[in-house]
């Protein structure tokens, strides 16, 4: 009996795991037989490896061939198994030296014209080989530059099975049009709106809002820190612009969130074309008839997707119309919320996704939604009502909070001439982090809305006569143990914004006003 062996990776999440795939010809009807738990995807497999060995000019055995994918209990997906079954299938046929590809990873589709395929999920799959010991990873040409982001680790990228196969047999590349070819990588799970939604708030700038010079301190403070907000008021008065403008004062991400938040974005399918790394922090905003499922993410076990609180992490997650969620979709971010990160159980299949985002909600006072106050025709318990699909314990979360109001004559006529450019903002953005990052130099923490309660209360406790401000709040019920942490948290950023060296009574009053919505 021949067997044959080499690697590939299974993804949970984006956490990913070795999977040996051993290919043994016996005695038996003619036929590929799959076994170790494969999804429709892979199991579809054995028409298209026959194919491209054929089309690739090489012989399929005339036997019995056992694909095991190992370990058997662990569900695979996708179609990235292609080449390492059609690879150990050969050798298995001793139509490859057994020695060659024992020690690779290989990551790739089959066309059935023999040509290699990109699919999704490489970047983590590559860094899982890397954690398993892999020195060398084959992929197709376009993952390549996403694969090649995993330092040490030698990456090949060809185009075809039969270029493939030559460099295994230590053969000149062929003269081969397929591998010639140029192979783009899967198209991202974006529709020509998005697309064009994206291309219009790369020309955004904070000085293009005229009035709300509250709500734009806010974002400030927001951008500096790393706080959640939740801005309040009736139509028109500017929310969506404010929010919209948040990542242009956000400074690019640094190497380590980069490679986070592509992975997610390689798994979801939506990684932007010619673009292998995102530098810059994301913004998503899911509509509000958007499910639990697509906000914090879901799917069978074989299947399990990130939602838009993963995909906006390291960035921003703009929920609009808040209270027009469905009931108990805004609240299944509050274990994200606090833990930064979301954790889908599934029958035999647990994923894990990053989820630290900075969230801005939005909601109107009133369900009719007037564009003038004194337009409203609901009536007080209807207001409540509304108002109260936003729990307690979700906004408890949420560091500031602010009542914007319509923005008057004089402000649309004026302020645009004192409004200050989203460059200006972000350089104050970028200071007021950097004297974050000095003082949390030795710690994991990068911004004061990551820093622990238990770690607030020893390492960075402000002086007691500041936080006796806060003791009358306590008493009466209007502050939290939880808001206690964010108020001292956004007293911290009020800090580093006007360069002092620690909290004092001002920046904690004005800390409690922001979390209160009072300023």
């Amino acid at each position: 009996m021949a067997l044959a062996r080499t690697r590939a990776v299974a993804l949970f999440g984006v956490d990913g795991q070795i999977v040996d795939v051993e290919a043994a010809i016996t005695n038996g009807v003619p036929g590929l037989h799959l076994v170790g738990l494969p999804d429709t995807a892979l199991s579809e497999a054995r028409d298209r490896v026959r194919a491209a060995i054929l089309h690739s000019g090489e012989n399929w055995p005339n036997r019995h061939v056992t694909v095991s994918l190992f370990p058997a209990s662990l569900p695979k997906r996708g179609s990235g198994f292609d080449i390492a079954i059609a690879v150990a299938v050969l050798g298995a046929g001793e139509a490859l030296p057994t020695d060659a590809c024992a020690g690779l990873v290989m990551i790739g589709e089959l066309g059935l014209d023999g040509r290699i395929r990109p699919v999704s999920g490489v970047l983590p799959a590559v860094l899982a080989a890397a954690d398993s010991g892999a020195d060398t990873v084959i992929v197709a040409k376009g993952n390549a530059a996403e694969a090649s982001l995993v330092p040490d680790v030698k990456v090949v990228a060809v185009g075809s099975l039969r270029a493939l196969l030559a460099r295994l047999r230590d053969l000149p590349p062929p003269e081969d049009p397929d591998d010639e070819a140029d192979v783009e990588g899967p198209a991202p799970h974006t529709d020509g709106l998005a697309a064009r939604s994206k291309a219009r708030r790369g020309d955004l700038d904070l000085a293009d809002v005229r009035g709300q010079a509250e709500g734009r301190k806010i974002l400030e403070v927001s951008a500096a820190g790393g706080h959640h907000v939740c801005f309040m008021g009736p139509p028109g008065c500017g929310k969506t612009m404010l929010a919209e403008r948040l990542p242009t004062l956000l400074p690019d991400l640094e190497r380590g969130a980069a490679l986070e938040v592509t992975a997610i974005h390689s798994v979801a399918g939506t990684l932007p074309a010619g673009q292998p790394l995102i530098t810059r922090p994301p913004f998503q905003a899911p509509h509000h008839t958007a499910s639990r499922a697509a906000l914090v993410g879901g799917g069978s076990a074989r299947m399990i997707q990130p939602g838009a609180a993963s995909l906006a992490h390291r960035g921003i997650l703009f929920l609009d119309e808040g209270p027009e969620f469905g009931g108990g979709v805004l609240d299944a971010l509050r274990q994200p919320l606090e833990e930064g990160e979301v954790v889908i159980a599934r029958s035999g299949a647990t994923a894990r996704f990053p989820a630290r985002f900075t969230m801005l909600l939005a909601a109107n006072p009133c369900p009719c939604a007037a564009p003038k106050v004194r337009d409203c025709s609901c009536a007080p318990s209807v207001r409540r009502r509304y108002l109260a699909r936003l729990s307690g314990p979700l906004l408890d979360r949420v560091d500031l909070k602010s009542r914007l109001k319509e923005v008057t004559r004089a402000e649309l006529r004026y302020d645009l001439e004192l409004a200050e450019s989203s460059e200006v903002v972000a350089e104050r953005v970028l200071t007021a982090r950097d004297r974050t990052r000095r003082r949390l130099a030795d710690t994991p923490w990068r911004t004061n809305a990551e820093i622990p309660g238990r770690e607030l209360r020893r390492r960075f406790a402000p002086p007691g006569q500041a936080l006796a401000t806060l003791d009358r709040p306590l008493a009466d019920g209007r502050l939290s143990a939880r808001g206690l942490d964010r108020v001292v948290r956004v007293a911290w950023t009020l800090t580093d914004l006007i360069g002092k060296e620690g909290p004092t009574t001002d920046e904690i009053n004005q800390a409690l006003a922001l979390w209160e919505g009072r300023t």
